[in-house]
């Protein structure tokens, strides 16, 4: 299993890389081609999109053999980067946006791909610090790749980063044949006309898969909501320069990887639901700091950010790898995947039309809307669940094959 372990890390760091490299470098790319700031951000937008097709997405994980369609789609995202070699001025800028799109809906199909094959993989209770160790390695890179990208655009320009972050899928790919996996029940879903319906009635079904995946998608919308308001904190509240928000996302990133290391231990000992409650709250804590006149407040606030957001991240992905049923498991975590990033294609233009108000009321709403998700969801734990109560009484070879049974 340390095997294993160690290979879903490594390739967390190889598409983390190859992803943060890109994202940026594409929006610079097509600012430089068109001159239109509102172009380049659209970049974003064609990358964040595909996920609302996330329940439809993921069920042909579930229809198929997982691990080659996994492998198959990192070789297509390769194939679609090197179609930017066919740029060469203003009037190839679509083919930027169309890769941004092919890079969403990668995005998507893998994302969902990596959470139905590692309960495959790994036991029961290595997922929680898999997962915390494969979300530190993404927020590490998150740090470095941007830089690296950046960097090598302005000395070899856009072709070279395609070629680079064309060749991290491929190596991904390989490492993925390398993962041993389990595989005693058959791998594909049986009932297929089941379809979308199937994967939300499991997401909201079971509280100990919706709360999570709840407190994460209420944490994940509002740190887009308040992003324009820590613009308008920094530049005109604490009247610091524009370069302050790279150490406010230094300081994130570092509580990232902070929060990453830390989120497996916590979450064999307290369980997702109360890990992300945590992280619910010490998000809402975080935006408190950040509405303190004081800069070194707004440092820590991005530290403690940095670490409740992934601890409700991983906790949301820890729960659906552990209670949903494996043939459903691709669209269920698509369709997770969905509900904790979907808002965030509303919550950032809100926050752009929030921030009239001010810097800070913005980031006061969203505490509010933290805790009282925080507070819903504690209240929720302690009533009656018959889930809860049929997991406590199912048998032993159940439990022995909800582990045994793969997909891969």
């Amino acid at each position: 299993m340390r095997r294993n372990a160690s290979l879903f890390v490594a390739i967390s760091m190889l598409s983390g890389f190859g992803g943060s490299a890109m994202a940026l470098v594409s929006g610079i790319w097509i600012l430089d081609l068109s001159g239109s700031a509102g172009l380049a951000a659209l970049a974003g937008l064609c990358v964040y999109a595909p996920v609302l097709a996330g329940p439809w997405l993921g069920g042909l994980l579930d229809r198929a053999s997982r691990r080659p369609l996994v492998i198959a789609v990192n070789l297509m995202l390769a194939g679609a980067l090197l179609a930017l070699l066919a740029v060469r001025g203003p009037g190839q800028t679509c083919v930027i946006f169309v890769v941004s799109g092919a890079y969403g809906v990668s995005y998507v199909l893998i994302d969902a791909g990596e959470t139905a094959l590692l309960p495959s993989a790994l036991s029961v209770a290595e997922l929680g610090a898999v997962n915390g160790w494969r979300s530190s390695a993404q927020e590490g890179m998150k740090l470095v790749a941007p830089l690296a990208g950046t960097g090598l655009y302005a000395w070899q320009g856009g072709h070279a980063v395609a070629v680079l972050s064309a060749a991290m899928p491929i190596l991904v790919a390989v490492l993925y044949l390398a993962v041993r996996l389990n595989r005693t029940a058959p791998e594909r879903l049986t009932r297929p006309d089941r379809g979308l319906r199937a994967g939300l009635s499991v997401l909201a079904g079971q509280r100990s898969i919706r709360v999570p995946v709840l407190l994460a998608g209420v944490s994940i919308a509002m740190s887009g909501f308040v992003t324009a308001a820590l613009y308008t904190i920094v530049s005109t509240d604490l009247r610091l320069p524009t370069t302050f928000l790279g150490v406010l996302a230094s300081a994130q990133g570092a509580g990232s990887i902070l929060g990453g290391i830390m989120v497996g231990r916590l979450l064999s000992r307290w369980g997702p639901v109360s890990v992300g409650l945590a992280g619910t709250v010490l998000f809402a804590v975080s935006c408190l700091a950040r509405c303190l006149p004081w800069w070194q407040a707004t440092v820590a606030g991005a530290l403690v950010a940095g670490v409740g957001l992934p601890w409700t991240l991983v906790a949301a992905v820890t729960a659906v790898q552990t209670y949903t049923p494996v043939a459903l498991l691709g669209r269920v975590a698509a369709t997770a995947n969905t509900a904790m990033f979907g808002p965030l294609v509303l919550a950032i233009p809100l926050g752009s039309v929030a921030v009239h108000l001010g810097g800070r009321p913005p980031v006061l709403a969203a505490t509010a809307l933290c805790l009282a998700a925080a507070t819903a969801s504690a209240r929720d734990r302690w009533l009656p669940s018959n889930t809860t109560r049929r997991r406590h009484h199912r048998s032993p070879a159940n439990d022995h094959d909800r582990q045994t049974c793969a997909t891969g």
